[in-house]
This record gives structure tokens, C-alpha cells and sequence, in this order.
């Protein structure tokens, strides 16, 4: 949902973030305590917003993040099922099953016979879908350069370094599985 304020639209989350009636754009040139999370939400949407650019420069389907993680899982969990995968991206096997469709249109996924229970089925990427991670790897490369770019090498790998460290903190003995944020 989406209030208006003169020309411009900002979304909920800046209403309760800024707490005003109608919220400030948010000033981002001043460090403020409390505002390292929504940085790096903005700056995850922005090279995103980039990613999906490139793709579309390549002529590739309109791919959404949701898909991204599906391959990531896909490709890490040979096994994998509908459900396995539903409980990994947080939505109902309803919502998996219409994504797992579509990618199967697309050519980038195919269902398996699972092999102790012929009633389930496996997802597995066929090789279009691996050859999708293949180029999305090279995307991503393209867009933290276009950051190295902006911040410095230097800068970048220290960020890298630190992001590290804060996630191996919060996480200490747990997986870290790579899982949206819905």
C-alpha cells in the first residue's frame, strides 16, 4: 500500500520507520543510529533492481527473487521436493507449486520421479537452470564491481570481511542457509 505525498509514493515501511503522518523521504547523506538495516535493505533492492536489469538486457524470462533462491536450493538439494522446498522459501505448497510451474515452462526445472515413493516427485534443474546459475553468478559479479566501483576494492572486501563476521556471530553453530526475507 502506498501513501501519496506531492509527486511521490512511499511505501509503509518508511511511514512506521520515519513515524510521522506523512513520512520525510528518508535522508540518507546524515549516519544515524538504527540506520545500518534499512541501508542494507535499500542497498539489496538497488543491486537487485541492477541483477534484473542485466537479465533483461540478456532477453531472459522476468525472474523473480523467489526463483533465484529456488535455484540456489535446487542446485544444493538434489533430493529436493515441492514441500522441501515450500518450508525452505516460507510460502504454502500451493504458491511453490505455481513458481515450480512456471520455471518448468521456462525450461529451468523439470520433476523427477523420487525414487523409494512414486507418488512424489523431484525437482531438479535441468541444464538450462544450471547455465541460468552460471549467468547469474556472472550477473552478481557484475553488479558488487559496480559497488567496488563506487566504495573502492578495498571498502568492498572489508564490508565482505564484516558481514562475515556479524553473520558467523548471530548464526555461531547454526547452518546458514540462504532463505528470503519476505
Amino acid at each position: 500500500m502506498k501513501i501519496g505525498r506531492s509527486q511521490e509514493s512511499v511505501n509503509w515501511i518508511d511511514y512506521f520507520v520515519w513515524g510521522a503522518a506523512v513520512p520525510p523521504s528518508p535522508d540518507f547523506t546524515e549516519a544515524r543510529p538504527g540506520q545500518v538495516p534499512l541501508l542494507l535493505a535499500v542497498t539489496y533492492r538497488a543491486m537487485t533492481d541492477r541483477f534484473h536489469a542485466l537479465l533483461a538486457e540478456r532477453g531472459r524470462e522476468p525472474l523473480r527473487p523467489a526463483h533465484g533462491y529456488t535455484f540456489r536450493y535446487l542446485a544444493s538439494h538434489p533430493h529436493a521436493t515441492t514441500v522441501d522446498l515450500a518450508a525452505h522459501l516460507g510460502v504454502t505448497k500451493q504458491a511453490t507449486s505455481k513458481a515450480v510451474a512456471e520455471l518448468e515452462d521456462w525450461g529451468y526445472v523439470e520433476r523427477r520421479p523420487y525414487t523409494t515413493d512414486k507418488r512424489a516427485q523431484v525437482l531438479a534443474l535441468t541444464t538450462r537452470g544450471r547455465e541460468y546459475l552460471e549467468l547469474a553468478d556472472e550477473l552478481w559479479t557484475t553488479v558488487e564491481g559496480q559497488l567496488a566501483d563506487v566504495i573502492g576494492t578495498e571498502r568492498l572486501a572489508a564490508l565482505d570481511r564484516d558481514l562475515r563476521t556479524y553473520i558467523a556471530a548471530v548464526h555461531a553453530d547454526q547452518e546458514v542457509s540462504f532463505r528470503p526475507v519476505w
